[in-house]
């Protein structure tokens, strides 16, 4: 569902025209790149942090470690915002199409609010669902989507804003359902134990923190971009607003498809670092088992599915016959990338609960940018594939990265990884002794 608000939003714009869509589809990949992907990457480090410090018991560590998430994350967003508001010029220079580029920059304009929200918002996440309070998130996030909708159709078609009331529709979204999240931590019993109120201690320590969050960051990133930059490399094909606009629509149902396993990522994340916090290295060995097999099995679900409704799929977002006929191509090579990646985003969840994930941004890295995106190019642009070779070069990348990641998971000390778990909880329990 929090995932759903950018796709409404774009649905919106979608039947504003296909120029519309194209700019708001870029703005919307420009953001990801530039803001969303990497205040993502940096809260994924309370999966550790959070995780790890709840199942050694130490309950008062989780609000520091939320603290100290928001005040690095806002500070983040400063550089990241200045970034938006100059988008237009950037997208220009790179070699955008003038008029795409346009529609783009006002739409990643009145995004800048929200990223904010984002931010804060991410963290509090992280910090419910590393304590298996999951059901609070689940309403919370169903009320700012569902208010979203009314709030995107004034802004969009009655305000006279356009594409630039869905962005900003989006942000007031996001607010909403960040502040209904600290309103349940705030006065909540369930976080009784674990969130105290404001601390100074949250100040200390704030190296330690950056230490994770940046490879953290990363790791999400250098995947994220990749996807997104399919979208950026679109607007260089032949026809680049037919190119963009399919490609788009394709990233946005991937996203969408994406989220069942990115939340079984985050179960397996948030139960393989509490059990090793607590010292129980065979039962986090159990839950990698489990939620592999759960992936497995729900991607190919999910594949059949957009097989299924690949003919009338491109409806959703645009009434024009090429577009949906190019997304209905489109779709089953959606349906195996989706495998691939659901089966990725569990074994990035084991790498993120380890707290290895400097490891997991160099395979990241590899797979992506030495691998994915030269297959990618070589496919579009030399071999004329097109829009088709940009997401074939994708799945090469997916390949490399499962079978990296699957390696790397096998080869897994738990032992080693239960000891360094309870050595990295103490380490940081320490310095909020010694304040106190």
């Amino acid at each position: 569902m929090l995932f759903s608000l950018q796709l409404i939003s774009i649905m919106f714009v979608g039947h504003l025209g296909e120029l519309s869509l194209a700019g708001s589809s870029m703005a919307t990949s420009f953001a990801t790149v530039t803001g969303f992907s990497l205040l993502m990457g940096m809260s994924s480090a309370l999966d550790t942090f959070c995780g790890q410090s709840y199942g050694a018991k130490q309950y008062h560590m989780l609000g520091i470690h939320l603290q100290r998430a928001v005040i690095i994350l806002l500070v983040a967003s400063i550089p990241l915002a200045l970034i938006w508001a100059n988008s237009k010029s950037l997208l220009i220079a790179v070699g955008q199409d003038h008029q795409i580029a346009t529609e783009a920059g006002h739409y990643a304009l009145f995004l800048i609010p929200g990223l904010f929200a984002y931010g804060i918002l991410y963290s509090v996440l992280r910090f419910l669902q590393t304590q298996n309070i999951v059901f609070p998130m689940m309403i919370s996030t169903g009320i700012a989507t569902l208010l979203h909708l009314p709030i995107c159709w004034i802004l969009v078609f009655k305000s006279g804003l356009g594409n630039r009331g869905a962005s900003l529709a989006t942000g007031v979204s996001y607010w909403i359902n960040a502040i209904l999240l600290a309103l349940y931590v705030k006065f909540s019993s369930s976080c009784s134990k674990t969130w105290t109120g404001f601390s100074s201690e949250a100040l200390h320590n704030l190296p330690s923190f950056v230490k994770l969050s940046i490879p953290s960051a990363c790791m999400v990133c250098l995947e994220m971009w990749s996807f997104e930059l399919m979208v950026l490399l679109a607007g260089l094909l032949p026809n680049p607003t037919l190119e963009t606009s399919a490609l788009s629509i394709s990233l946005n149902t991937a996203a969408v498809v994406w989220m069942i396993p990115f939340g079984l990522s985050g179960a397996v994340s948030t139960r393989v670092s509490n059990e090793l916090g607590a010292g129980r290295p065979q039962a986090a060995k159990l839950a990698v088992s489990v939620v592999l097999l759960l992936a497995i099995s729900e991607g190919i679900m999910i594949g059949m599915i957009l097989i299924s409704i690949r003919n009338i799929w491109g409806y959703a977002y645009s009434n024009e016959e090429e577009v949906v006929k190019y997304v209905a191509v489109m779709m089953p090579i959606l349906a195996i990338s989706n495998l691939l990646d659901g089966i990725q985003s569990v074994l990035s969840g084991i790498v993120r609960g380890c707290g290895r994930q400097k490891i997991g941004a160099l395979i990241n890295l590899g797979s992506y940018y030495i691998v994915g995106i030269p297959f990618a190019v070589l496919l579009a642009f030399v071999l004329h594939v097109g829009g088709k070779g940009l997401w074939l070069g994708i799945i090469c990348a997916l390949i490399v990265q499962v079978t990296s990641l699957f390696i790397l998971t096998i080869k897994t000390n738990w032992e080693q990884e239960a000891k360094t778990a309870r050595e990295r909880v103490y380490e940081a329990v320490i310095p909020v002794e010694s304040v106190s």
